[in-house]
């Protein structure tokens, strides 16, 4: 190999580690929350962070079922109220297993686009709206029915369709195309 070769090659190796430390660099500056032990980085979409949180397992086993992986991937923005595994076990025994069977996918769509809101609506936005609606906001989902917003103490709750209340347990992890908010309850429409 000439010099004028390994100057090449060895320019190609400087360059490769500069460029990966520099994306490296700008990933560590990102204002990153931690949920499910993993930290979730505003310039990844909603499915590229919820598949590192040991806590949604369960949604994103029911995402990929439902057939919204590449929904939830797209622009958007959408803004998600993601029930974790333990919300999801206070189901009724087989609930889950029986919601992911090809045969009922048309129900988990409408279970999981329930807890999607079209656009990006951050904690404070929704404190707001409940403000302005003298203790409570009403909201339509990508499913398109309402769910009731409420607050109590520095809790922010939401109620669904069946009278079952969530709460938002991580507000504000802030996503490429959108936003997602953790709640400790499964909605129902």
């Amino acid at each position: 190999m000439n010099t004028h070769s390994k100057i090449t090659v060895l320019a190609m190796v400087v360059l490769s580690f500069a460029f990966s430390g520099k994306v490296t660099a700008q990933t560590m500056k990102e204002k990153t929350v931690m949920v499910g032990g993993a930290p979730m980085y505003p310039s990844k979409n909603i499915i590229e962070n919820a598949v590192n949180s040991k806590d949604h397992k369960t949604l994103v086993a029911a995402v990929k079922a439902a057939g919204l992986v590449e929904t939830l991937q797209g622009a958007g923005p959408f803004t998600v109220l993601a029930p974790t595994d333990a919300a999801f076990a206070k189901l009724p025994k087989g609930t889950v297993e029986n919601l992911v069977k090809p045969e009922n996918k048309a129900t988990l769509t409408s279970i999981l686009t329930y807890h999607v809101l079209p656009g990006r609506y951050s904690a404070k936005e929704i404190w707001a709206a409940v403000k302005a609606g003298n203790g409570k906001s009403m909201m339509k989902t990508v499913q398109g029915e309402n769910l009731t917003f409420w607050t109590k103490g520095k809790d922010l709750y939401i109620k669904d369709a069946k009278g079952n209340s969530a709460k938002v347990t991580i507000a504000d992890v802030n996503q490429s195309n959108g936003v997602i908010h953790v709640i400790d309850t499964v909605l129902m429409p």
